[in-house]
């Protein structure tokens, strides 16, 4: 009879604490807290991050293990977030899991929280969901940290074919959010005011970057210039036009995004194309994904919306296909907060 393979997966790259029982691949439990106390501050305060990490990560591990249904002495391994990160947030997941892997004398399996977000597409929730994309394919990387497509040829080898060379999407809309005065974070709220808003209301610059790669510090530097002389014309301007802006912000950040997307297909000839990372649960994203679906004939993978953010699952699908391939990791690891699939 084959071993059973249980994996407790801990995800602490920023400010969520997940964690997350896998059984043979198939989600048990997803367990996610959220910190609230950024939002006075208009961006995450690492030092307050790592502090609430530190206060959640015992109770959301306790709740995933209960709500999987079994006890910690069932566990095969422990994966965990190593980076990329805060270092702060990162080394709270990582001297637990390490601590509670050797107490429990079972392997540790680092993963890399960007190859987490991609392979979220792996996530089985019932032993009979075949939802995958087919090896290889093409996946749109955007979150508040990063903007890349990467082409995917096996779990462990993912390819950067372009990427952001400034600011990256999720923090173009954090940033010009903020400006607007509207809150952090600012994804959710651009994105529930641009349903509402025109999206062709106003042009904002475009940047062209030769190849594959990305910027969006021109738009960002666009956008608060015409923000600053609409406002001294009219003071209110934001809160009289701010579902125009919203929806022609969201409409600009989408197009850049999918006219590099589109050459890439063009240019690989790979028509499975995914989407993932925090900015994937946008709906202008969304729905640009089902046009160009219908049009280009793509075969498009969108996550649900509770595995765009970051979660413990991701962590915990990657680190059963590492157990697989018996890859672990020693203890005496660090925790990187540079961005690389490395």
């Amino acid at each position: 009879m084959e071993k059973i393979i249980y994996i407790l997966a801990i995800e602490s790259s920023c400010d969520d604490t997940s964690a997350a029982v896998l059984r043979d691949g198939v989600l048990l439990s997803n367990v996610t807290a959220s910190q609230a106390v950024h939002e006075a501050y208009g961006g995450v305060v690492p030092e307050l991050a790592s502090r609430a990490h530190q206060q959640n990560v015992v109770p959301v591990v306790d709740q995933a293990i209960k709500q999987a249904g079994i006890r910690k002495e069932m566990l095969s391994a422990v994966a965990f977030t190593r980076g990329p990160g805060l270092m702060g947030s990162l080394l709270v997941g990582v001297s637990f899991a390490k601590g509670f892997a050797r107490s429990l004398d079972i392997p540790m399996i680092d993963v890399n929280h960007l190859q987490g977000h991609v392979l979220a597409h792996f996530i089985k929730e019932s032993e009979d969901d075949h939802s995958a994309p087919p090896l290889p394919f093409l996946c749109l990387l955007v979150s508040g940290g990063n903007s890349q497509i990467v082409k995917v040829n096996a779990y462990n080898d993912m390819e950067v074919l372009g990427q952001t060379i400034d600011d990256a999407a999720g923090e173009a809309i954090d940033k010009c959010s903020k400006v607007m005065g509207l809150g952090y974070p600012g994804g959710p709220i651009i994105d529930r005011l641009a349903r509402q808003g025109n999206p062709h209301a106003y042009q904002f610059s475009e940047p062209h970057i030769p190849g594959l790669d990305y910027s969006f510090s021109g738009l960002k530097t666009s956008f608060l210039y015409n923000l600053r002389d609409w406002v001294k014309e009219d003071p209110d301007f934001v809160e009289h036009h701010k579902e125009d802006l919203a929806a022609s912000l969201e409409y600009t950040i989408v197009d850049i995004l999918m006219k590099k997307l589109k050459l890439a297909v063009k240019q690989t000839g790979i028509k499975h194309v995914a989407v993932a990372g925090g900015v994937s649960a946008n709906n202008g994203l969304r729905n640009a994904f089902h046009d160009h679906a219908k049009r280009y004939g793509w075969t498009i993978y969108i996550p649900k919306f509770s595995y765009t953010t970051d979660n413990a699952a991701m962590i915990g699908i990657t680190g059963y296909f590492k157990y697989l391939d018996h890859d672990f990791c020693s203890i005496d690891k660090p925790a990187f907060s540079k961005v690389t699939f490395q």
